[in-house]
C-alpha cells in the first residue's frame, strides 16, 4: 500500500512517511494509490468483531505488515480504545420513528475525534520510539481536534503538540479541556480570528519544507491521513449494524444504508466516500449548520467561502474551508492531480471556485446536502427530547434535522452520525430550554489550573510560534 498527494507531486510514499507529514510536500492531501475492495464474504466476517477489532482489520488494509506487525497493530488498537465509557467503545441508541444514532462521543474529551486520535497518537509513538525520535505536531483547531490531540498526546515524551484555537468561538468546556493540560509537552495559543482564519498560517508552515524536515512537524487534524483512515470504521460498523446485512441471502445484492453526517472539515464525509469506493453501499448526507459551503457545493458546484465564518450553535463545525473536500474531489475526478492543483491552488487563492460540470454531476451523485440554522438545531433538539427523552449535541441535531424533514427512503435503513455529547454544549443545551446532569470529568474543569498564550490579530501568527521556540520545546514554563 503506497499514498500519493491529490495534487499529482508526490507518489510512492509509505503509511510512516505519510503519518509523519501531516500535508504532502505539493500542498496537496495524501490518499491511497489504490483502494481495497470490501466483498460481501469480507462485511459477513466482520459481522461479529468488535469496534476496536474492526478498527483493527482496517488499519491493516493500509499498513503493511512490515512497518506495523499485526500483532503489534492488534495492541496498539486494542490499548487506544481501552479506556472509552462503553464496554462497546461506540453505541447504537435506536429510538422512535425509526431514529438510529451512532454515539461516536464516549472517549476522554467527549467527542467523535477521540477515536481516531488515540489510535493515530499510538502510531505516532511507535514510530517516533522505534527511531528514537522527536516530532512536533501542530493543531489548528475548532473545539474538538485540540483537545483530543492533547489528551491523546500529554506526557508522551517523544512528541510536543502545539496546538490553536479560536478564542471567543468555541464552548467553555471545549477550551477548559485544552487550557486546562498543563504537561510540559504541551503548548496552546488562544487567538483572535475564526478556524479558517488559523488555517492560513499553519498551511504556510506546512509548505516550508526545510521547516518541516527540521522539527520533524507534523499535524494531527483530519489533514492526516491516519485520522480519515481509522474513521472509515465508523462507517462500516454502522453498515454491519445498521444496513440488515444480516438479513440478505448470501448471493443477494448488498442493501444500502443512508448515512447522515454533521459536516465541518469534511473529514468524515471523505472517510465516508472511500467506503462507498470500497464497495460498501452507502447514501451519504452531509449537513452544516448556516456555513454551508458544502451544501452549496453539492447543490449548484459553488465551492465559495461567504464573506465570514458565522458563529452557531454547532461551533465545531463553523468552518469556510472545508479542507477534506479535496480528498473528495480527487477521488470523484478520477483522481486527477492536475484538476485537483488547479481547483484548490484558485480557491485558496480567491476563495472561490465553481466545480467544473462533470465533476458536480459525479458529487451530486455521491452525495446529498442540507444545512440547518439555530432555530432548526433547537427545534430538533426539543423534539427528540420530548419524544425520545434522548439528548442530542447540537451538531447532532443537525444530522437529525433531516431525519426529522426527509424521512428514509422506503426499505433503506438510516444512521445520523452522533459527534459529541451534550455535556460540551450546555449552553446550547440552556437555550432549548433542556437540562442535563453535567458528568464529573466536566465539573472537575471549573477546578483546575489553566495555561496558555494569546494571539492577537494581526500579528503573523505562524512566525511568532517560530520565534517563542515552542517548536524546540524552550517555552514549558509558560502561565
Amino acid at each position: 500500500m503506497q499514498y500519493c498527494s491529490t495534487r499529482g507531486g508526490v507518489q510512492g510514499w509509505d503509511f510512516q512517511d505519510v503519518l509523519l507529514s501531516g500535508y504532502a510536500p505539493d500542498g496537496g492531501m495524501f490518499m491511497p494509490e489504490t483502494l481495497p475492495t470490501l466483498t460481501p464474504d469480507t462485511l459477513r466476517s466482520w459481522s461479529s468483531l468488535s469496534y476496536p477489532q474492526l478498527v483493527t482489520e482496517v488499519c491493516s488494509l493500509f499498513i503493511p505488515t512490515e512497518l506495523i506487525p499485526r500483532a503489534d497493530l492488534d495492541g496498539l488498537v486494542s490499548a487506544a480504545l481501552s479506556g472509552f465509557a462503553v464496554p462497546g467503545v461506540v453505541s447504537l441508541a435506536r429510538l422512535k420513528g425509526g431514529l438510529c444514532v451512532l454515539e461516536l462521543f464516549h472517549g476522554e474529551t467527549l467527542a467523535f475525534k477521540d477515536l481516531a486520535m488515540t489510535c493515530t497518537v499510538r502510531f505516532l509513538d511507535y514510530f517516533l520510539r522505534k527511531e528514537s525520535r522527536r516530532a512536533i505536531v501542530l493543531v489548528g483547531t475548532s473545539g474538538d481536534t485540540g483537545g483530543s490531540a492533547i489528551q491523546s498526546a500529554r506526557g508522551l515524551g517523544g512528541v510536543d503538540v502545539v496546538v490553536v484555537y479560536p478564542r471567543g468561538r468555541i464552548t467553555l468546556v471545549q477550551e477548559k479541556q485544552m487550557i486546562t493540560c498543563l504537561e510540559d509537552n504541551i503548548h496552546v495559543f488562544a487567538a483572535d480570528g475564526s478556524s479558517d482564519d488559523i488555517d492560513v498560517p499553519i498551511r504556510r508552515l506546512f509548505s516550508d519544507q526545510e521547516l518541516v524536515k527540521q522539527h520533524s512537524l507534523m499535524s494531527l487534524n483530519s489533514v492526516n491521513w491516519s485520522r480519515v483512515m481509522v474513521q472509515l470504521a465508523h462507517f462500516i460498523y454502522a453498515y454491519l449494524h445498521v444496513s440488515g446485512l444480516e438479513q440478505v441471502e448470501t448471493g443477494a445484492p448488498l442493501p444500502a444504508l443512508e448515512m447522515v453526517v454533521p459536516t465541518g472539515g469534511a473529514g468524515n464525509i471523505a472517510a465516508g466516500c472511500i467506503v462507498k469506493q470500497m464497495g460498501i453501499p452507502l447514501c451519504l448526507v452531509a449537513m452544516t449548520n448556516a456555513n454551508d459551503i458544502v451544501h452549496r457545493t453539492v447543490q449548484s458546484g459553488d465551492f465559495s467561502m461567504a464573506t465570514n465564518v458565522t458563529q452557531t450553535m454547532a461551533p465545531a463545525i463553523d468552518i469556510q474551508d472545508p479542507y477534506n473536500m479535496e480528498r473528495v474531489f480527487w477521488l470523484l475526478s478520477g483522481r486527477d492531480g492536475a484538476l485537483v492543483k488547479g481547483m484548490m491552488e484558485e480557491f485558496q487563492h480567491s476563495h472561490r471556485h465553481t466545480l467544473p460540470e462533470a465533476l458536480h454531476k459525479q458529487l451530486s451523485q455521491v452525495l446529498t446536502a442540507g444545512a440547518v440554522r439555530d432555530e432548526g438545531i433547537v427545534e430538533t433538539m426539543q423534539r427528540c427530547w420530548k419524544e425520545n427523552q434522548y439528548l442530542l449535541c447540537p451538531h447532532t441535531a443537525v444530522a437529525v434535522w433531516h431525519h426529522y424533514h426527509y424521512p428514509p427512503t422506503a426499505g433503506v435503513n438510516r444512521c445520523c452520525i452522533a459527534t459529541a455529547s451534550p455535556a460540551k454544549f450546555q449552553a446550547a443545551v440552556q437555550k432549548a430550554g433542556l437540562t442535563l446532569d453535567l458528568p464529573e470529568a466536566v465539573r472537575a474543569l471549573d477546578k483546575m489550573s489553566t495555561r496558555y498564550l494569546a494571539l492577537e490579530r494581526g500579528q503573523d501568527w505562524g512566525t511568532l510560534i517560530i520565534q517563542m521556540e515552542l517548536l524546540t520545546g524552550i517555552c514549558h514554563g509558560l502561565s
